[in-house]
């Protein structure tokens, strides 16, 4: 079972960047399509996109296209969500995950936006 850790959270001002790195436990991770998600405490799971095995052609939700950006680094085993002109109500815990709506177990990483 290959296992995802993300990382890279923190407290950034409106306006401010960040960048989550999402690592896995196994190389077979490069076969799969990783999506990134987040979520507020007491809503839904919200998509933000995702990209294939190849790393072409990331896809994304209307609410972040243009502002965040989706790579992968097949020999890190490693997926990376560029976050930028990052918006108060983008607060909220991130996680990576193989399936657009559900979470893999992972432990995510809480992004705070907030001046």
């Amino acid at each position: 079972e290959v296992h995802l850790v993300e990382s890279g959270g923190g407290l950034v001002q409106p306006g401010g960047s960040l960048r989550l790195s999402c690592v896995a436990s196994d190389s077979a991770v490069n076969v799969f399509t990783i999506y990134w998600v987040r979520q507020v405490p007491g809503k839904g799971l919200e998509w933000l996109g995702g990209i294939d095995h190849t790393g072409s052609n990331p896809d994304y939700s209307d609410s972040v296209k243009g502002r965040f950006t989706i790579s992968r680094d097949r020999a890190k085993k490693t997926v990376y969500l560029q976050m930028d002109s990052l918006k108060p109500e983008d607060t909220a815990v991130y996680y990576c995950s193989f399936s657009a709506g559900s979470l893999s177990r992972s432990p995510g990483t809480q992004v705070t936006v907030s001046s």
